[in-house]
């Protein structure tokens, strides 16, 4: 289908630190052709944009709309996941105990932050330190913080810690915006020894309570909306392409020079940047020629850089307890995601919150012998599981292969079972062991390590948080794909800036992250 255009205006770039006169022929026709309008992309577009000299494209297969008026389905807060019109449709390879999922990934101008819960979360100092001990300069938690404060828009918190004017608006959840049982299940966590959190983006983010939420009246405000405004998208500088999907990029002796479309049009543009996630941009690298050299000449692919694309796939293992509530005591069942403990395993590393138990209205109240349901939701976020993306074939349009291999650690596997064990230490405490009538997932009977570990094929998901498919790493790092810019190896005027490029998965909710990372290699591009 044809994407939709606006305008660029009569406004060109001025040469700069260059003799020679300027000539729409002498010239790519972008300065910086972005793939992809999710988090990363929108965030990328809308900086690089504010220079009025530098002519920006922002490619994206999904569909657009203004910022007033996306469908319910990428509006709505309680509509988790969107639908089939804004979904790729991929699905997973079967992995440990044969468990196959669904993996929805937002197919819309704003991206995933389109289809996700709304959480607002940052990846904790523990993880950067980690990053940087990997070896990547410039990625301390003091580094960081300045990119996560100017993305941010709240009124919450300490203003060390907390952005003021930033696009994209963060709302802390008090305890009389969240539901009766996101109110007990605090209480309970508190009564099971866990510390209560009044800022999870602050200094100190280990314990239980209320969201950050990046939602505002039960609508869902996604980063198609906040970094692109009315006002950003009319930038004469800056063009959008929807429903326009990308095949491959263009190289010329080691040097970016295009994007080449799945329609057969080629883009010109003097930087490159790969915004299309952690499935999506493999995809395209692969296409590319960039990749493991075996791979791709099986699938009959000339080698561009022989670079180990795809194989590094990290996502967080996601497990549903569900428990029958008496629904005397249930009350309304709003908001549908309220309140979290973030915590650590025995075998958590200081810094690093590897366990999350969120207190979730999901699940089929007629599942329930009461007629009345919740869930407490576990994610492992630091799995030591890894999993690898390949193409399917060379056609654009198919989806990619997509193994997992959640839980395919036995590590990871156990620190699962602590977790359903903290969950069931907290609902037999206080207000929340109240409101339960009787668990129903795993189910009371089954006890100790084994036979948890056995029943965890049940309810297993994912949290929808894939990353470190293309990711940075340093100069001696064997699995890193660009270096800390994001910059690819090898290669001239091509960047990578989305969660591909995780060096590994945060132990977090990945959107606020990603966004941090755009708006940090937003200013290295406008820097060069």
């Amino acid at each position: 289908m044809a994407g939709q255009h606006y305008s660029w205006g009569t406004v060109h770039r001025a040469l700069r630190n260059s003799a020679a006169p300027f000539t729409e022929e002498a010239a790519p026709s972008h300065d910086v052709v972005i793939v992809g309008g999710g988090s990363a992309g929108a965030v990328l577009a809308s900086r690089l944009s504010e220079d009025a000299y530098r002519r920006v494209l922002l490619i994206e297969a999904g569909p657009s709309y203004p910022p007033d008026a996306y469908p319910d389905a990428v509006r709505l807060q309680n509509i988790i996941g969107g639908d089939a019109a804004h979904d790729w449709g991929f699905v997973s390879e079967p992995g440990w105990q044969d468990v196959s999922v669904a993996v929805p990934r937002g197919k819309v101008l704003g991206g995933c932050s389109a289809v996700n819960a709304g959480v607002a979360m940052r990846a904790p100092a523990g993880d950067f330190a980690r990053w940087t001990r990997a070896g990547l300069p410039h990625w301390t938690p003091q580094d960081v913080l300045p990119f996560f404060r100017k993305s941010e828009r709240t009124l919450f918190g300490d203003d060390t810690w907390h952005g003021r004017a930033g696009p994209w608006p963060i709302h802390q959840l008090q305890e009389d915006e969240v539901s009766d049982m996101q109110r007990a299940f605090i209480a309970s966590a508190e009564l099971a020894g866990f510390a209560r959190v009044r800022d999870f983006n602050g200094v100190q983010p280990f314990g239980v309570g209320p969201y950050p939420m990046n939602n505002r009246m039960g609508q869902r405000l996604n980063t198609g909306m906040t970094y692109l405004s009315l006002q950003v998208r009319q930038r004469p500088n800056l063009q959008i392409r929807s429903q326009t999907l990308v095949d491959r990029v263009e190289t010329n002796n080691g040097r970016a020079t295009a994007v080449v479309l799945a329609s057969g049009e080629r883009i010109v543009g003097n930087q490159i940047v790969l915004s299309a996630g952690a499935y999506g941009t493999p995809a395209i690298l692969l296409r590319s020629g960039i990749g493991p050299a075996q791979d791709l000449q099986a699938l009959g692919i000339d080698v561009v850089a022989d670079l180990p694309v795809g194989q590094r796939l990290q996502e967080h293992p996601f497990y549903y307890t569900t428990w029958a509530a008496r629904p005397t005591e249930l009350g309304l069942p709003v908001p549908p995601v309220g309140a979290i403990l973030w915590t650590q395993s025995s075998m958590a590393n200081a810094g690093e919150g590897d366990l999350h138990v969120s207190a979730v209205h999901y699940g089929d109240p007629e599942s329930s012998p009461t007629g009345a349901v919740f869930v407490l939701a576990l994610a492992l976020t630091r799995p030591r599981s890894r999993g690898c993306v390949r193409l399917r074939s060379r056609a654009p349009a198919d989806a990619p292969r997509i193994a997992l291999n959640l839980l395919g650690e036995a590590e990871d596997r156990r620190l699962m079972v602590e977790g359903i064990e903290i969950i069931r230490r907290i609902a037999s405490k206080g207000p929340l062991a109240r409101m339960i009538a009787e668990e129903l997932v795993p189910g009371a009977m089954l006890v100790g390590r084994h036979t948890l570990e056995a029943a965890l094929p049940l309810a297993l998901d994912i949290y929808h948080h894939p990353t470190s498919t293309a990711p940075m790493g340093g100069d001696d790092d064997p699995h890193a794909v660009t270096d800390y810019q994001g910059r690819v190896r090898g290669m001239e005027g091509l960047r990578v800036a989305d969660a591909s490029c995780f060096p590994d998965v945060p132990c977090v909710a990945t959107n606020p992250t990603v966004i941090m990372l755009a708006e940090r290699v937003s200013q290295w591009l406008r820097d060069a």
